[in-house]
């Protein structure tokens, strides 16, 4: 089977997170890894919910080269066209709910990594190098299947790791860290036609959240990821507008790029609390962090850049761009918890296309990149 009806049959099963779960994905994958003839096993992350790895062992167990592509997708949502899960071929697209994000990308590596598989049961060389195909669960949710992935060892700190996240073309490494808190503010109720009886909670976040922007926006840039950013996702509160509010809560999504770290961040987040608990008396604010992620940078001495790269220009011509992730993927956690500076993105399709009704990939993008993928083992084994 080619990359493309790979790809048409990974839309076709439906995968959804939260949803139906990646059960369905994870057997076509298994299925298909064995067929190949590679090594494979299963990791349960979540009851029903598995990770699985392929594996052609090489000479030297590391650096391995590391396809890891996550296998679920975001719901379906509203405003579809058409079915999401129809795969229907038009205009050179395939349509359908994680065409692009990032069940071609996984074709392209697992159409690759098998056909090298395959090669390798008629051959008693081995090459120099390991490869490894991991699908991962949860990526659409907390990362918990990249997380476990390293915690099983599936994936160390020295090998080469290339997720296939829609890039539109360019290698992309850098990414914004991704920290989270949930800020609550705890106040007295009163009667609205006397507050000062009171401790409004809601006006104690909002002093709050205006101080936590000024000092986010004054915080340093960083030249290739830009300026630290802060989202208020959701806010709760309040019993009706004839009482003064007693509590009140704000999640918090901080990008941050360095040197800012969530450690600086929460100290900001304090002085903010602070400075809410003194211009409301009564107030009392308190944080949590709930995600800390790390950001990433671009390393230009990495030998994966470098062999990928080389990848690109031989397939396309051209000569590869590097850029930054404007999100946060699999292979930054792996960077983030490993320290491993050779992970990456490089897939079909482009991210604004993603999470969307109507979701599609170019199908000439897939032969782009599992053409890529081709190259890229070729080199690994040669170097």
């Amino acid at each position: 089977m080619d990359a493309v009806e790979l790809t048409r049959m990974l839309v076709r099963t439906e995968s959804t997170n939260p949803g139906t779960g990646e059960a369905g994905m994870e057997k076509i994958i298994l299925d298909l890894l064995r067929e190949s003839g590679a090594e494979t096993e299963e990791y349960e992350v979540f009851p029903g919910r598995s990770i699985v790895r392929g594996i052609i062992r090489g000479k030297r167990r590391h650096p391995a080269l590391v396809f890891l592509c996550h296998m679920d997708t975001v719901v379906v949502g509203e405003g579809w066209s058409e079915d999401p899960f129809s795969a229907r071929v038009s205009g050179g697209r395939i349509l359908g709910r994680g065409s692009c994000d990032m069940k071609s990308g996984l074709a392209c590596a697992l159409t690759a990594f098998c056909e090298e598989a395959e090669r390798r049961k008629t051959s008693e060389l081995r090459p120099e190098h390991s490869i490894v195909f991991v699908g991962t669960v949860d990526e659409e949710g907390n990362m918990a299947g990249a997380e476990a992935a390293v915690s099983q060892k599936w994936i160390s700190p020295e090998d080469w790791v290339l997720d296939m996240e829609p890039t539109s073309g360019m290698i992309q490494m850098a990414h914004k860290g991704r920290t989270w808190f949930e800020l609550e503010c705890r106040g007295i109720t009163a009667h609205a036609s006397m507050p000062e009886k009171g401790a409004d909670a809601i006006a104690g976040i909002a002093f709050m959240i205006t101080e936590i922007r000024r000092l986010i926006g004054m915080a340093p840039s960083h030249p290739e990821l830009g300026r630290s950013t802060v989202t208020f996702g959701e806010i709760s509160g309040g019993y009706s507008p004839y009482v003064v509010s007693d509590y009140c809560r704000v999640t918090i999504d901080m990008r941050l790029v360095p040197p800012l770290n969530t450690a600086e961040a929460e100290k900001m987040v304090r002085a903010a609390v602070r400075k809410g608990e003194e211009a409301v008396p009564g107030v009392k604010g308190e944080i949590h962090i709930t995600g800390d992620r790390p950001p990433v940078e671009t390393h230009r001495e990495s030998r994966l850049l470098k062999m990928l790269a080389e990848s690109v220009e031989t397939v396309t011509g051209r000569k590869a761009e590097v850029s930054s992730f404007p999100g946060y993927t699999d292979t930054a956690v792996v960077a983030g918890m490993t320290g491993n500076r050779n992970c990456m993105s490089y897939g079909p399709g482009s991210l604004a296309q993603a999470h969307k009704p109507d979701e599609y990939v170019e199908i000439s993008d897939i032969g782009r990149c599992v053409s890529v993928c081709r190259e890229l083992i070729r080199r690994v084994e040669s170097d």
